[in-house]
């Protein structure tokens, strides 16, 4: 088991150990790095023991985010203990005659019907993974879940697993007992490069010997060793989680290992069907290939780790030119990466146009007073907009007030957003629309299209891609307020292609 996950070595042995034995019944597992790692682990471990017959573990997992009411954690729970899955045929029935979920007593009551049906004195092991959004969801359920053992009388651990302490979750007033603390401390530079060897391992298992050679051809292990290691030594100073190193690891590798492939393919002497003749690369070659690919692999740290572009689009922007390997290694100079500014703009081109002129609106709203709308997009008897103010030289010796847009975007909510929106569409794109002679009356086709669903559907996908930044709560539906997530270049990327004069909207464009 310690095998599988390296770096994870003491708490697979300190928690086997308490599970061997009588576990305490409320383990605390804090791990700031990679709480979904530990989960995994975790969670490995105790179904490795459900499924040993000599020390019978029965196991429920269930995640605070995705079991979001208590319903839905009551059921989770009690169906993976009775090792019931709801089939559609059957109405997607839960396990039991009766409905355990309703409330706490009935919990209580269906853990105490599992434990009989599963046998008699079984152990039993909970985990809650993300425990952390127990304290927003349902802060009520902690204390029962802490002392579950206590109220059903089983021989029965609670885990709970998150990336916040103890101390933040614990409970006022001493209602929740103190847990068994366990703490995961971030993995070291030899726990990070076995794990990804053994990732390597297991896909150059499933390769077929008998094709031609791929990224992940055995004789290529010391050089993924070598190329591995210079990736940590690198991202480990800004990133400690596995996960995010992987993806890394995923997005460089089969380009970085690419020239090594065009010249296995391109040797007109090589028998592709005998493995011993693969030699791997000379020691110059993976120098040279470090040299040329390093400049790039501080620059997928700062594209990758915050999610500004996905693996296989920054692996395709960073391919490596054609016959690398040809050019004299005085005359290969390092890759330069792309800027995250071209890749942002590359991705707005991509948008659909009603989402175009959304976050045109949100930037105006985010960078323009809110007395400013009536004078910026408002239209007098003459039908012409009104103009913005005129920008006067302060005096000298005064203070000098700073741009909105220097300063940051403000907050606005989503009928102002809507409203500025219908005033670009009016202007700019009424003309483009197909006839509707039903709409009768100036802007009541512009209204219309603003109120549609598909409108409410891209701010939503908008704000989940981070390109609106939402500042309340998402539980609230009335008043929920945004704000701007794209800078002012992309703004003015996105303003040309629709041919809107942004700078003409901008209460002050200085």
């Amino acid at each position: 088991m310690s095998d599988q996950y390296p770096g994870y070595e003491p708490l697979v042995d300190e928690l086997s150990s308490l599970i061997s034995g009588s576990p305490p019944p409320f383990i605390f597992i804090h791990d700031p790095i990679s709480a979904r790692t530990s989960a995994s682990v975790v969670s490995t471990l105790l179904k490795s023991r459900a499924s040993d017959a000599s020390t019978r573990v029965h196991f429920a997992h269930a995640t605070a985010a995705a079991c979001f009411h208590t319903r839905l954690l009551y059921d989770t729970v009690l169906n993976q203990l009775a090792q019931w899955q709801p089939q559609w045929e059957d109405g997607c029935a839960l396990w039991g005659e009766e409905r355990f979920s309703q409330n706490l007593d009935g919990f209580i009551h269906g853990m105490v019907a599992v434990g009989a049906h599963v046998g008699e004195k079984p152990q039993i092991a909970i985990l809650i993974e993300r425990a952390e959004r127990l304290q927003d969801n349902m802060p009520e359920l902690i204390v029962p879940l802490a002392r579950l053992a206590e109220l059903t009388g089983l021989n029965l651990c609670v885990i709970f697993l998150s990336d916040i302490p103890w101390e933040e979750i614990r409970p006022p007033f001493g209602g929740s007992p103190d847990p068994y603390y366990i703490d995961v401390g971030p993995l070291d530079k030899a726990a990070h490069v076995a794990r990804l060897n053994r990732v390597f391992d297991e896909l150059s298992a499933k390769t077929d010997p008998s094709a031609p050679p791929t990224a992940f051809h055995r004789h290529l292990r010391a050089f993924y060793t070598q190329f591995v290691e210079t990736i940590v030594d690198i991202c480990s100073l800004y990133v400690q989680d596995p996960v995010e190193i992987q993806y890394i690891v995923a997005a460089r590798w089969p380009g970085f290992v690419q020239p090594i492939l065009d010249a296995y393919a391109q040797a007109e002497d090589l028998n592709m069907n005998d493995e011993e003749e693969l030699p791997p690369p000379p020691v110059h070659i993976r120098m040279q290939l470090i040299r040329h690919f390093k400049p790039s692999f501080k620059a997928a740290l700062e594209t990758l780790y915050p999610r500004h572009d996905h693996a296989a689009s920054w692996a395709a922007a960073h391919a490596p030119q054609p016959n690398l390997l040809d050019i004299r290694p005085s005359e290969l100079k390092p890759q330069v990466p792309k800027s995250v500014e071209n890749a942002e703009d590359a991705r707005m081109d991509d948008l659909p146009r009603m989402a175009k002129y959304l976050l045109i609106a949100a930037y105006l709203a985010s960078t323009n007073p809110h007395t400013s709308d009536l004078r910026m997009f408002g239209r007098g008897l003459d039908e012409k907009k009104r103009k913005r103010r005129v920008n006067r030289v302060a005096p000298k010796g005064g203070v000098a007030k700073l741009p909105q847009r220097v300063l940051g975007p403000n907050p606005f909510p989503v009928e102002r957003l809507t409203a500025i929106l219908g005033a670009l569409l009016e202007e700019n794109d009424a003309d483009r629309r197909p006839q509707a002679p039903e709409y009768t009356i100036p802007g009541e086709h512009t209204d219309m299209e603003v109120s549609r669903a598909s409108v409410a559907m891209q701010i939503i996908e908008l704000a989940d891609a981070g390109l609106l930044q939402r500042t309340t709560t998402t539980d609230k539906l009335d008043g929920a307020t945004f704000k701007c997530g794209i800078s002012y270049k992309t703004a003015e990327t996105l303003a040309r292609q629709l041919d809107v004069a942004l700078n003409d909207l901008l209460w002050d464009p200085a």
